[in-house]
């Protein structure tokens, strides 16, 4: 058996590496390794560097043949080159220049590193020129040069069209065993010089005409031909030193990749340098004060020959040159013609680079997220995302840069295909003049406009029925242009959800100007922001104002250190992303422990559903303790969710901290927590216990997933002497009662002290309270009453909820359903009127009394939707379903796809009931009386 895993695991490896394989050398047949095991992986890898070692070898081997022949052809007797007169020079030969020269005419000593990192491109920390123009500048004499870093991640010296005219190459570091070399000038030198001495030669022989015209003697022909073999040998020798050449860099570009590791070695130990500066700095001044200023050379365009810059941004230009080089060879690639023969070379540059720009970003680290600040210091962004904000009274979608002494606020440009896009920034906080008003210093703002809960239910329900849509044109292998219209249409509404949905307020203020004030759904995601602030707000900062120039650069960096993406909704996700987990979560939260001094103490529950999070429970306050014990049970829908985050208050009962833009009292957040919604391990029968530690409060927790399918069945009761999952009929015969008691009972309690509680009937109750309230009932326990009076509104509204879910047939009965649904979708009015009318006289007594009952109960509720925040709208999307849902039986294939909460089913569902809602009163009595029979035909 375990054999036969080894074997299984060598080919899932071997064809891992085939695939990256083919994705780095298209078309070119993956070598066989055996990567089976570790030891194999070693041996493989052993034999690698061997084969890597004749390489260098055979380079090395090359080189000096290369230097063979250079001096076989310095042993060539040929005539002593006449003496140059005084005046102009002849031009050097295209291929090179007399020795001692350079290319540009120049000195060489100081001036060839220079040349050399600016040859085809600047990739400087201050700016770089794609189209090449950077004219080398001469060191005034005495000054000190800079070591030669290479800015460059490729080394191919075919890479550029100056490169092949000169014979300058591009070489990835200073080292003698990389780039083209002295001995590769020499060569071309020597080339030019029999050039020379052949002109030369032809300009200064004895009887040689002045003329074209001039006759040859005898003598001359003999030396003509002795010049013309002279020349054909040159010829060949030149053919065979390019060959040789081409060979070189051919072998170089095979070392391209191990020499990148030395380029990665500085990269590793970049922040072991910025230590050691600093250790160095803070031991010896006379260091400090020379890192402080160093000279180097200064932009092609300044006037300065010099700047000066500090050590650690010096230590910092090679890291930014890796992702810059690859900028510009990206660049380069994209205006190169697939027909140049330079085109292939950059492609592969370009593959190089950014594999290897890859390797370095593996970890999420400062140095991946950090620019250089005119002064040197590194500025490195620390958090970024996408935050709703309020301005002049609407809501902006708005792109927030935390960086280690700044928050910058931004918006993304629109451009045009093919560009690269752009941030626009909108404002900006330098850290040490940032504050947070506490509630009672916060200035009132207008009062925010808040979208109504049915509106944004509306938008989910539009937003699911097209992601169905979606589902089912993928499945009938439907045209791509149809599809890709609906999920076009699915962002712009989920755009339009994710931009209307956040409520809470996060104001931020600069002590030397404005306000501004950011829309967040999750206090989780507000505690985030104010607590990275925060703690860099902890070291010393000085307060600044950026010029035009800076900040456009700073505006300018965002765009490559930004960490999230793209805008969190559904539709961005890529198919084979996670859709997220479908039905319903059942959490039991059980204690806490790790408090130093006694409070009042709760949780909250926030999941992620349309791309934002939410509050979906929260616990009763555990009054003046360490220790809290709270063992609540909640019941929790999830839409896609994949996250569960737990955050732990102290409830503050003073009234004097009152959010001015919410007008609600502001509970400390004592600790916070989030795990990721395993579908393998969520979705068991049993139990799944597991603790969050955050900042040093351990939460204890237990959780179970149901599906949405097996969670809505409704089976009928073994026992028939309770009401839970009991016919209604049986039960109102049985109580000689025309509505069930629990009903009565439940509607009671919350019109009497609770029908103006925040999101009743919306917001979960504690599940083992329900459970307790669902004993009690089903064994008609003489303390109902003393036990509803001391319950939770919450929970009492979800026992209610909770009978008419578990009943055996819904409400509106499974015969009725299929009418209902055409009914509803009846578009002249007074045929949907008497069609709803006469649907209702069909229902048995017992349901259609309970069912008006119910309906005007929640009508006034609604009546305190100012208060109580439930619409309507809102109500019909939380009776609905439980209503009318027919039972297994009717039911299949209704919910088939995970994702189908909120089907074209579950939305008629909802209208039905808000028609009723919607409706006048309606009476028993007068729909009895009509008598007059409406055809149900649609």
């Amino acid at each position: 058996m375990a054999a036969g895993e080894a074997v299984a695991a060598g080919e899932a490896a071997r064809a891992d590496f085939a695939r990256h394989w083919q994705a780095e050398f298209p078309g070119e047949p993956a070598p066989r390794m055996e990567l089976g095991s570790v030891r194999a992986m070693e041996r493989e890898l052993e034999r690698c560097r061997r084969h890597l070692r004749r390489l260098q070898r055979a380079l090395a081997e090359e080189r000096f043949k290369v230097g063979y022949l250079e001096a076989a052809l310095a042993r060539v007797p040929l005539p002593p080159p006449p003496a140059v007169p005084a005046g102009p020079r002849p031009p050097p030969s295209p291929t090179g220049g007399p020795e001692g020269s350079s290319p540009e005419g120049g000195s060489r000593g100081s001036s060839d590193a220079e040349d050399a990192s600016s040859a085809d491109f600047n990739y400087g920390a201050d700016e770089y020129d794609a189209e090449g123009n950077e004219e080398p500048k001469a060191l005034p004499e005495g000054s000190e040069t800079m070591p030669y870093i290479d800015e460059s991640p490729t080394m191919s010296p075919q890479l550029s069209a100056r490169g092949q005219e000169s014979g300058d190459g591009v070489s990835p570091t200073p080292t003698d065993g990389l780039g083209p070399g002295p001995a590769m000038e020499e060569e071309e030198e020597a080339i030019g010089y029999l050039d020379k001495v052949l002109e030369d030669e032809d300009d200064s022989e004895p009887g040689t005409p002045t003329s074209p015209g001039s006759p040859f003697s005898a003598g001359e022909k003999g030396e003509r031909d002795a010049g013309k073999g002279l020349e054909m040998r040159k010829l060949v020798l030149s053919g065979f030193l390019a060959s040789e050449e081409i060979y070189i860099n051919q072998l170089e570009a095979l070392l391209l990749a191990s020499q990148l590791g030395v380029y990665k070695a500085f990269v590793d130990n970049y922040k072991i340098a910025l230590e050691t500066a600093e250790k160095c700095s803070q031991s010896n001044y006379q260091f400090q004060k020379i890192s402080e200023e160093l000279k180097v050379k200064g932009p092609k365009d300044s006037k300065e020959s010099h700047t000066s810059v500090t050590m650690e941004a010096l230590l910092y230009k090679p890291i930014d040159r890796v992702t810059r080089s690859t900028l510009v060879l990206h660049d380069l690639l994209k205006h190169t013609p697939a027909d140049h023969p330079d085109y292939p070379l950059l492609q592969d540059a370009l593959r190089i680079s950014q594999n290897f720009l890859s390797s370095i970003n593996e970890d999420i680290d400062p140095r991946r997220t950090a620019v250089t600040t005119p002064k040197g210091e590194t500025r490195q962004l620390v958090k970024d995302g996408f935050l709703v904000e309020l301005s002049e009274g609407s809501r902006k979608l708005r792109h927030v840069f935390l960086f280690t002494d700044v928050l910058l606020c931004a918006k993304l440009k629109k451009t045009a295909v093919g560009k690269h896009q752009q941030y626009d920034c909108k404002w900006y906080v330098p850290l040490a003049d940032l504050v947070f008003p506490s509630p009672e210093e916060s200035e009132h703002c207008p009062q925010v406009h808040v979208i109504p809960d049915h509106e944004l239910e509306d938008m989910k329900m539009k937003i699911s029925a097209i992601k169905s849509e979606v589902q089912k044109e993928k499945a009938n292998k439907g045209q791509s242009r149809a599809i890709e219209r609906l999920k076009k249409k699915m962002f712009e509404n989920e755009f339009w959800l994710l931009l209307n949905s956040p409520a809470i307020p996060f104001r931020i203020h600069n002590r030397n100007g404005k306000s501004y004030l950011f829309l967040l759904s999750s206090d989780y995601e507000r505690s985030e922001w104010r607590e990275a602030i925060q703690k860099l707000q902890k070291k010393d900062l000085q307060a600044f104002v950026l010029s035009s120039v800076e900040l456009q650069v700073l505006t300018g960096s965002c765009f490559k250190l930004r960490t999230v993406h793209n805008i969190p909704v559904t539709s961005n996700k890529d198919d084979d992303e996670s859709p997220g987990l479908y039905g319903f979560l059942h959490v039991i939260v059980h204690s806490a422990k790790g408090f130093k001094q006694s409070a009042n103490l709760y949780c909250t529950l926030e999941v992620d559903s349309f791309g934002y999070f939410v509050s979906k429970a929260k616990t009763r306050v555990f009054r003046d303790t360490t220790e809290p014990q709270w063992n609540e049970e909640f019941e929790i829908e999830l839409e896609g969710s994949q996250s569960l985050r737990i955050l732990c208050y102290e409830k503050c009962y003073d009234k004097t901290k009152l959010n001015k833009d919410n007008n609600e009292i502001v509970d400390k957040i004592m600790g916070k927590g989030q795990i990721q919604l395993d579908p393998q391990a969520v979705q068991t029968k049993n139990w799944h216990m597991d603790v969050i530690e955050m900042n040093g409060i351990k939460v204890e927790f237990s959780m179970k997933f149901t599906s949405r399918d097996m969670s809505l069945k409704r089976t009928p009761s073994k026992k028939q002497t309770g009401v839970f999952g009991v016919k209604i009929s049986v039960v109102t015969k049985r109580e000689r009662s025309k509505v069930p008691y629990i009903v009565r009972q439940c509607i009671e309690e919350v019109e009497k002290r609770g029908i103006e509680e925040v999101g009743i009937y919306r917001i979960s109750g504690v599940a083992t309270d329900i459970q307790a309230l669902k004993a009690v009932f089903d064994a008609n326990n003489k303390d109902i009453l003393v036990m509803l009076s001391d319950m939770d509104i919450n929970a009492i509204a979800g026992t209610l909820k909770l009978y008419f879910r578990e009943l055996p047939e819904p409400l509106l009965t499974d015969r009725l359903y299929p009418a209902f649904m055409e009914g509803i979708a009846l578009s002249d009015p007074a045929a949907k009127e008497n069609c709803m009318m006469h649907l209702l006289r069909s229902l048995p007594d017992p349901n259609l009394i309970t069912f008006l009952f119910l309906l005007e109960h929640l009508k006034r509720v609604a009546e305190k939707e100012p208060i109580n925040k439930m619409s309507l709208h809102n109500l019909a999307t939380v009776f609905g379903p439980t209503l009318l849902r027919p039972s297994e039986v009717e039911s299949k294939g209704h919910l088939t796809l995970a994702s189908d909460i909120w089907s074209h089913d579950v939305m008629a569902q909802v209208q039905v009931l808000l028609y009723y809602l919607q409706h006048p009163p309606i009476s028993f009595t007068e729909l009895k009386r009509n008598t007059l029979y409406f055809s149900t035909d649609v």
